[in-house]
C-alpha cells in the first residue's frame, strides 16, 4: 500500500483537529460566550502552526529544492499547496461562523461589537478620548515610501495597519506602517451603553477613525490589517557543547528576528499596495495568506461578557478528595492506599498541599521534581523555595527547551537556584517531558519511605484548570524506587538498572508497548478476547501504528480516542477495519494518556505523559506508570467508557480525515460532564467499598 494511503500527513491531520475546535464555534447547542472562546482557541492553535510548522514546511521544501532530502510520501511543495489551501476553506469559515452566526447572536442579546460599520453619534466624543488619552502615546507611524536605508521591520505576531496616503503637497502616493498596540492595551473597549444596548470596539477601529490626526499633511486612501509571523521554533546547534543556557538565551532574543512564515493580509489590499509591501518586506508569494479585516482572533478570549454568567457553560466547582479532606497528611493519606486526583474535576490545591507539607515537614529530608512548563506565578516553586530555605535537600531538573516557555522556566530555574535549590538542566540532545516528583520522608522507624507524584500533565496550577489530566500519589515502593532511578538517570547522565514496572523512554518504553500488543495480537488468533484502548494527545510514530495495524489484521479490537495529530488510517479494508479513531473536544483540553490492554482478563492498565509520536517515544524522557489499586482501575476505566460512549462531543475520524459527529439513538452522554458528576457522587462513597461504586 503506498505510504500516503496508509499514514495520514501529521500536518494534514493536525489542521483537521483545529476544524473540530472551528465546529464548537459553529454549534449553536454551545454557550454563545463559549463558542466565541474556540474562535479564539482556532485562532491561537493556527497562530502557533504557522510560527512552527509551516516555517518548517518551508524549511524542507527549500532542501527538497536543492535535492538534499528524499525521504518524504509527499513532495514537500505539494504538502505545503494542501496545507495552505485548507487553512484557507477553514478561514473562510472561521469569517462566516463570527459574521453570519456569532455577531447576530449577540446583537439579538444587545450586544453590539463594532465591526466595519459607522461609530454613532453617542460614542464618538468616547472614542476619540480615548484614542488621545491612551492609544497615541503608543503609536509610531511610519511612512516606507521613499525610504532608501535598512527595510522596515515588523514585530513577530504584533498587528499593523498598511495605510496608502495621498501627499496633499504632491499628490503622491505614499505608504505607512502603524502599529497597533495590543501589548499595551486591550484589545476590545467597553463604551456607554447606549439605547440599552451594550457596545465594545476593537482597538483598530479607534484608530481608523483617528487616522487623520496621525498623517496631517496626508488624506487617508485606504487602511489594511497585516500581520507577519515568523519562524519561532529555537535553532539550537550544537547541543553537546557550551552553555546551553547561554544558547537558549541568545535564540530567544532571536526569536522575533525569524524568518517570515506567513504574511497576513485583508484581502481587499488593492493589488499595487501588496506588491510594494512584498518587494519592501522581502517576503515571497508562499509567504502570502489573504485575510479579512481584522487579525489576531485569539484577542476574542478578552471579550467582556456583560450579562455573566449568561451565555457560559455552567461552572463546574473543583470536586474535594475525601481521603484528604479527612486526613491531617497528605503523606498520611497515601499510607493508607493510592490516591487518584483528576483535574480539573478535582481541586489543583492538593498539588499545591502535597509540596507545601513536604517543604515543612520535619521528617522530609528530599525533595526532586521534573519542570517541563512552569506557571508564571509558580505556587509549587515557591513551595520549594521554601523547602531549601527549611534545609532540605531539593533538586529540580528544568527543561529549558520546552517550547515558547523557554524564558519563564529559566526566570524560574535562576530564582529557584538563587534559594539554594540545586537546578539540573536540560539533557543535551533530549527533552525531559516526564511530569513526576518524588518526596523522601523519614519514619518513626529511622527508615526512609519514598512518596511520588505521577502525573499526566505539566506542574502548571494555570493550565490545570483547562487541561484534563490525572495524578497518582503513591508510596508503592517498586514504584518509588525506581522514580527514584529516573532522577538518578537525570542527574548523573548514567545508565540505571533495567525498570521493571515503570515504563521509561529510553530505556523500555517502545518494547514493553511492543510486547503488550504482541500479546493481544497472540490472544486473538488463539480465539479468544483481544482489546485495547489508547487515549493520546498524539498518534504519529509509523512503527508503532503498523503494530497497531498488524493487530488489527488478527482480529484484535482497537479503540482510539485521539485529540489531536492521528496519521493512522481508520477503517481501511485489509489494513485497519477492527479500529475506530474518536476525538472529543469540549470545555477542557484532553491532556491524558491511557493505555489499556485486555490482557485475556488481567486487564494491563497505564497512563503517563508520553504520546507516541517519534519525539516522545525516542527523543524524550518520559514516565509511564502502571495503575494498579483496583478501585482507581475503575475510575480510568469509568472516564474510558464514557468517552468510548460521548455522543455530543465526540467524533469520528473517518478514512477522508473528516470529522463525523457521533449520531446514535442511546442516552446522550457529554463525556467531561458525566465524568464529573460520577467522580462528585464516587466522594460519598467509602473507597473501602469497591462494591459500591457506581461503574453504569
Amino acid at each position: 500500500m503506498n505510504d500516503s494511503y496508509r499514514y495520514f500527513d501529521r500536518d494534514v491531520s493536525w489542521l483537521s483537529f483545529n476544524k473540530r475546535v472551528l465546529m464548537e464555534a459553529a454549534d449553536t447547542n454551545v454557550p454563545l460566550y463559549e463558542r466565541i472562546k474556540f474562535l479564539a482557541i482556532y485562532s491561537s492553535n493556527l497562530d502557533e502552526f504557522f510560527r512552527v510548522r509551516v516555517a518548517a514546511l518551508r524549511s524542507i521544501v527549500d532542501i527538497d529544492k536543492k535535492k538534499i532530502n528524499k525521504r518524504f510520501a509527499i513532495k514537500p511543495k505539494k504538502l505545503l499547496q494542501e496545507v495552505l489551501d485548507e487553512v484557507n476553506l477553514q478561514q473562510e469559515e472561521f469569517g462566516r461562523i463570527k459574521k453570519e452566526m456569532i455577531l447576530p447572536e449577540l446583537k439579538q442579546h444587545k450586544i453590539i461589537l463594532y465591526r466595519n460599520e459607522p461609530i454613532i453619534k453617542e460614542h464618538q466624543r468616547a472614542v476619540e478620548h480615548f484614542f488621545k488619552s491612551k492609544i497615541l502615546s503608543y503609536l509610531q507611524p511610519v511612512i516606507m515610501t521613499g525610504v532608501k536605508s535598512k527595510a522596515p521591520y515588523l514585530d513577530n505576531r504584533a498587528l499593523y495597519f498598511a495605510i496608502s496616503l495621498e501627499n496633499k503637497l504632491t499628490g503622491e502616493t505614499d505608504y505607512a506602517h502603524l502599529n497597533i498596540p495590543t501589548d499595551h492595551l486591550p484589545r476590545f473597549v467597553e463604551l456607554p451603553k447606549a439605547n440599552e444596548f451594550f457596545y465594545y470596539i476593537a482597538i483598530d477601529d479607534i484608530i481608523r477613525e483617528n487616522l487623520d490626526f496621525l498623517f496631517p499633511n496626508h488624506a487617508v486612501k485606504g487602511c489594511y490589517s497585516i500581520k507577519l509571523n515568523r519562524d519561532a521554533d529555537l535553532n539550537i546547534e550544537d547541543e553537546y557543547s557550551g552553555d546551553l543556557v547561554k544558547k537558549i538565551r541568545k535564540q530567544i532574543d532571536k526569536r522575533n528576528l525569524g524568518v517570515p512564515s506567513r504574511f497576513l493580509y485583508d484581502n481587499t489590499m488593492p493589488g499595487e499596495m501588496l506588491a510594494f509591501l512584498v518587494e519592501k518586506f522581502n517576503l515571497e508569494e508562499d509567504d502570502l495568506v489573504p485575510g479579512g479585516r481584522y487579525h489576531n482572533m485569539y484577542d476574542l478570549f478578552g471579550l467582556q461578557n456583560p450579562l455573566k454568567p449568561a451565555f457560559e457553560n455552567e461552572f463546574l466547582e473543583p470536586i474535594r478528595k475525601t481521603c484528604l479532606e479527612e486526613n491531617p497528611s497528605v503523606f498520611h493519606a497515601i499510607d493508607q492506599g493510592d490516591v487518584m486526583l483528576h483535574f480539573p474535576y478535582h481541586n489543583y490545591d492538593y498539588v499545591l498541599r502535597f509540596f507545601n507539607e513536604a517543604a515543612l515537614d520535619a521528617h522530609v529530608e528530599e525533595i526532586k521534581v521534573t519542570f517541563y512548563r512552569i506557571a508564571p506565578e509558580s505556587f509549587i516553586s515557591n513551595a520549594l523555595i521554601s523547602a531549601a530555605n527549611n534545609g532540605k535537600s531539593v533538586t529540580v531538573f528544568v527543561e529549558i527547551k520546552a517550547r515558547f516557555d523557554e524564558e519563564n522556566n529559566l526566570k524560574w530555574a535562576e530564582k529557584m537556584e538563587q534559594a539554594g535549590i540545586k537546578i539540573i538542566y536540560s539533557i543535551p540532545g533530549l527533552k525531559v517531558h516526564a511530569k513526576v516528583g518524588l518526596v523522601c520522608r523519614r519514619q518513626a522507624d529511622g527508615s526512609l519511605k519514598r512518596y511520588g507524584f505521577f502525573g499526566t500533565g505539566n506542574f502548571n496550577e494555570k493550565t490545570a484548570t483547562i487541561y484534563a489530566d490525572e495524578a497518582l500519589l503513591t508510596c508503592n515502593a517498586e514504584m518509588t524506587d525506581e522514580l527514584d532511578r529516573v532522577f538518578e538517570y537525570l542527574y548523573k547522565k548514567e545508565e540505571v538498572l533495567p525498570f521493571e514496572h515503570l515504563l521509561v523512554s529510553q530505556f523500555n518504553i517502545t518494547d514493553r508497548f511492543t510486547a503488550m500488543i504482541n500479546r493481544e495480537i497472540e490472544n486473538a488468533k488463539a480465539g479468544k478476547k483481544a482489546y485495547i484502548i489508547l487515549k493520546l494527545n498524539n498518534l504519529q510514530d509509523d512503527i508503532m501504528i503498523d503494530k497497531l495495524y498488524e493487530a488489527s489484521q488478527a482480529g484484535v479490537k482497537i479503540d482510539l480516542i485521539i485529540r489531536a495529530i492521528c496519521c493512522l488510517c481508520p477503517g481501511v479494508e485489509g489494513l485497519s477495519e477492527n479500529i475506530t479513531v474518536r476525538r472529543i473536544v469540549d470545555r477542557y483540553l484532553e491532556h491524558s494518556r491511557v493505555f489499556y490492554f485486555y490482557n485475556d482478563g488481567a486487564e494491563d492498565l497505564y497512563q503517563g505523559s508520553a504520546d507516541w509520536m517519534k519525539r516522545n517515544l525516542y527523543r524524550r524522557i518520559e514516565v509511564v506508570f502502571p495503575i494498579r489499586n483496583e478501585n482507581l482501575k475503575k475510575e480510568i476505566m469509568k472516564m474510558l467508557d464514557l468517552q468510548l460512549r460521548d455522543n455530543t462531543k465526540a467524533c469520528f475520524i473517518n478514512e477522508d480525515l473528516r470529522n463525523i459527529r457521533v449520531k446514535n439513538d442511546e442516552p446522550v452522554i457529554q463525556a467531561q460532564v458525566d465524568f464529573y458528576k460520577w467522580l462528585k457522587a464516587l466522594e460519598n462513597v467509602s473507597i473501602s467499598e469497591p462494591g459500591r461504586i457506581p461503574l453504569q
